[in-house]
This record gives structure tokens, C-alpha cells and sequence, in this order.
């Protein structure tokens, strides 16, 4: 496969995620309820998404996009290296942002961070013994607050958000060079959605277990 379709593939990839990303975040939001009724309304939230079908084909993409992107990243990374191509061994080292040069370990530290984000609250929604709430739906929001009530999750989940944060900052400009499509004339408001963007989903999500450890513990 030539190099361009893998960049290709981990461009739409990369986009469909960030998309999926926004989503998620505006469900979350619904953490920052007042208790009870974020505890209900969380857990309905969850329950609805579990058992709707369409939802369920969404996810099989959205697993299988996560998959491909970590697979067609590494082999990117990989093949450059093979070909001298890294940013440590050409002259863009000297220009290029430090986060552009180490997309690798902040890809690695994402990618460990969702595993583990899947194993505690996915996994154990799907396959645990989760206590049911008022409404008979599983007690996910539970689960939530007692995993951000404890520092050490809390600051693992914000260093990994800061990881993301920049992850995304690099991964937009590069999806957006890739499709071709970032023409000087847009160059300045592309650049400030991408800033934005990134911004916003990194600091939107890392706030969530900070409020919830502050106000929940």
C-alpha cells in the first residue's frame, strides 16, 4: 500500500474520530447537572446508547477507526524512520513544533489511555456487575464519580487529555495538508479553528473529573 493511501486512511480516520470526540464531550456535559438529576439522566443517556441499533453500527466503526488509525500511524512513523525521514534527523527539526516531532509518544500515551478508559468504564458497563439506579438502568454514573473522586485517576486523565490536546493540534493541520485543502487563502482561519478545536474537546473533557473530584469527593 503506497504511502499516500495510508496517509489518506489515517486522515479520514483521524477525522471521523475527532467528530466522535465532539459527541462524546456534549454527553459528558451532562456531568456538570446537578447530582440527582445527573445521576438519572446520565444513566438513561448510557442506557439509551447501549441499546439503540444504530448507535451500535457507529460504534463497530468507531472501534475499527481507532484500530486503524493506531495501525496506519505506526506504520507511517515506522516507514519514515526507515527513510530517514524523522523530524530528529532534517533540518524541519529546527522549525517544527516539539509536539509535531514527537507524535509517536503522544499517539502511545493516548492509545494507553483508552485502553484503560475502555477497561474501566466500557468493559465494565457491557460486561460488569453494575448496581441499577432508580430507573432500573446500570448505575454507570456511580462508577464515574468513584473512579474521579481518586487524585491519581484525576491527574492521569488530565496529563492525557494535555496529550490529546496537542495530538489533535498536529493531526488537524496534517489531515487538512493531506486532503489538500489548506489553500493560504483560509491558512489563518483554519489555523484558529484547529487551535480552538483542540482546545476545547482537551480542556472540555479534563475539566469533567477536576469538577467531579472537587465537588463529588
Amino acid at each position: 500500500m503506497q504511502t499516500l493511501t495510508r496517509k489518506i486512511i489515517l486522515c479520514f480516520t483521524g477525522l471521523f474520530l475527532c467528530f466522535f470526540l465532539v459527541i462524546h464531550l456534549l454527553g459528558n456535559l451532562q456531568l456538570f447537572l446537578p447530582a440527582e438529576q445527573a445521576h438519572l439522566q446520565f444513566n438513561a443517556y448510557s442506557h439509551f446508547l447501549s441499546g439503540n441499533p444504530l448507535i451500535k453500527v457507529v460504534s463497530y466503526g468507531l472501534y475499527a477507526s481507532i484500530i486503524a488509525h493506531a495501525v496506519y500511524a505506526l506504520i507511517i512513523t515506522l516507514k519514515n524512520k526507515k527513510a530517514g525521514g524523522s523530524y530528529q534527523s532534517d533540518q524541519r527539526g529546527r522549525s517544527s513544533k516539539w509536539y509535531s516531532r514527537n507524535m509517536g509518544i503522544l499517539g502511545t500515551i493516548i492509545l494507553i489511555f483508552l485502553i484503560i478508559h475502555f477497561k474501566n468504564f466500557w468493559y465494565e458497563y457491557k460486561f460488569g456487575s453494575l448496581p441499577l439506579d432508580a430507573n432500573g438502568n446500570r448505575d454507570l454514573y456511580q462508577l464515574v464519580v468513584e473512579l474521579y473522586r481518586e487524585w491519581w485517576y484525576v491527574v492521569i486523565y488530565v496529563l492525557s487529555m494535555i496529550a490529546l490536546g496537542y495530538h489533535l493540534l498536529h493531526g488537524f493541520f496534517s489531515a487538512i495538508r493531506t486532503l489538500g485543502v489548506f489553500h493560504p487563502k483560509y491558512v489563518k482561519g483554519i489555523r484558529y479553528f484547529g487551535i480552538i478545536y483542540s482546545l476545547t474537546i482537551s480542556l472540555g473533557f479534563a475539566i469533567i473529573p477536576i469538577y467531579i473530584f472537587f465537588n463529588q469527593s
